[in-house]
C-alpha cells in the first residue's frame, strides 16, 4: 500500500510538581499556546490544550511515528524551560514526573474537547486528584496510589 493512514486521538494529562497551584490565570493561555505549538512541532496535531492552576490537559492527534513518551517528555521539558526563562513563577518551575494518556475514538472528539475546554467550571466541583483517579478507573488502568502523586515531604 502506497500510503499510511492513521487516526489516533489522545488526551495527555500532567501536573505541576507537588501539584502547586502556580499556573497563573493571567499567563496560562500563553503557556497553553506554547504547549500546543510544541505538540505541533513534533508532527502531531493539537486539538485543544487547557487546564487550571495545577495541571494541564492536552488533546491531540498523534502521528504514528511519534512515541507518546518522547512527545510528553519534550513538551514538559520545553514548556518548563519557557516558564523559567520568562520568570513566570517566583520559584523554579517543574512538572511532576509521569503523566496520564487516554485514547479516544472519532465519535468522542466533541465530548472530550468540551470537557477540556470547561476545566475551570469542572474543577469547581472536583479536585485534580479526584479527576485523575476517575480517569484511571474509567479506562481500567491498574495503578498503585502511592506512585500517583509527588507530595512535599
Amino acid at each position: 500500500m502506497a500510503n499510511t493512514y492513521h487516526q489516533i486521538y489522545l488526551q495527555a494529562v500532567f501536573a505541576v510538581k507537588y501539584r502547586n497551584a502556580v499556573l497563573d490565570k493571567l499567563w496560562r493561555p500563553k503557556i497553553q499556546g506554547v504547549i500546543g505549538n510544541l505538540i505541533n512541532e513534533t508532527g502531531c496535531k493539537t486539538i485543544i490544550v487547557n487546564g487550571v492552576e495545577d495541571h494541564v490537559h492536552c488533546f491531540l492527534g498523534l502521528k504514528p511515528v511519534v512515541s507518546v513518551s518522547d512527545l510528553v517528555q519534550k513538551v514538559k521539558a520545553k514548556s518548563s524551560k519557557y516558564i523559567n526563562d520568562h520568570h513566570l513563577t517566583k520559584d523554579h518551575f517543574e512538572w511532576q514526573e509521569g503523566y496520564g494518556v487516554f485514547s479516544y475514538s472519532q465519535s468522542q472528539i466533541d465530548q472530550v474537547f468540551k470537557y477540556i475546554e470547561n476545566q475551570e467550571q469542572h474543577h469547581k466541583k472536583q479536585t485534580f486528584r479526584e479527576e485523575y483517579l476517575e480517569l484511571l478507573i474509567k479506562f481500567k488502568i491498574d495503578y498503585d496510589e502511592k506512585y500517583l502523586f509527588q507530595d512535599l515531604i
